[in-house]
């Protein structure tokens, strides 16, 4: 079952993490260890309040019929909602999903280019959940473009369902993370910025990491 209780995240200096982040390719970048991995996702507040509460997702204006998006990296959730500053994103919540559940979320994945996996499609046993996969660029604090590529992964249907009730172990509302640190992006103070520690997480299937394209000699 999911716990509540409230979660310090391991952080570090952004300018320390740019150090050893790769410049570009495709890279999952988390915050992970052996059982678990971080992902974000911005709501409206009471959507993110019943999550936070319940340790699960759920209530009257949450839908479980639409297509949800999950994304491994903080900066990349910080472009998308604009620092918690959009409307109907003002709330970020930090999901703890267990190792095999994002394995089994990466598997069902399907990038919906038409050349990605050539002329005769994905692997056997692979891109059959439904799972909408996308690498966009990365970005700065400020929402500048990386080369860097981040993952997002768009779940519905079956996917959706196991994600909320089998493979999360926690929901932390960290809002008042964003906002204490948005300060210093507000005022272009990036020595100050700390984010959320992450590193390259690479999966030990290497079928998979073909299959979602990922780029590993940096890793």
């Amino acid at each position: 079952m999911a716990s509540t209780a409230k979660f310090v995240l391991k952080t570090e200096k952004y300018k320390e993490q740019l150090k050893r982040w790769p410049r570009e390719g495709k890279h999952i970048l988390a915050q992970y260890d052996d059982e678990t991995i971080i992902v974000y996702q911005a709501f409206r507040k009471e959507i993110a309040e019943y999550a936070d509460k319940n340790g699960k997702f759920g209530g009257p204006l949450y839908s479980f019929s639409r297509m949800t998006w999950i994304k491994t990296n903080f900066l990349w959730m910080m472009y998308r909602s604009g620092w918690a500053e959009k409307n109907q994103q003002e709330r970020i919540l930090a999901i703890r999903l267990s190792i095999d559940g994002f394995l089994e979320i990466l598997r069902a994945s399907f990038d919906s280019r038409k050349d990605a996996y050539g002329p005769n499609g994905p692997q056997p046993g692979f891109g059959e959940g439904g799972v909408r996969l996308q690498w966009d660029p990365d970005h700065t604090p400020h929402g500048d473009k990386e080369k860097r590529r981040a993952v997002q992964l768009g779940l519905k249907g079956d996917v959706l369902e196991n994600f909320n009730e089998r493979w999360i172990r926690a929901i932390y509302d960290i809002t008042d993370f964003v906002k204490e640190q948005r300060q210093f992006v507000h005022s272009n103070d990036l020595d100050s910025l700390v984010t959320p520690r992450e590193m390259v997480f690479v999966p030990q299937n290497k079928d998979l990491c073909r299959h979602i394209h990922l780029d590993l000699e940096e890793s």
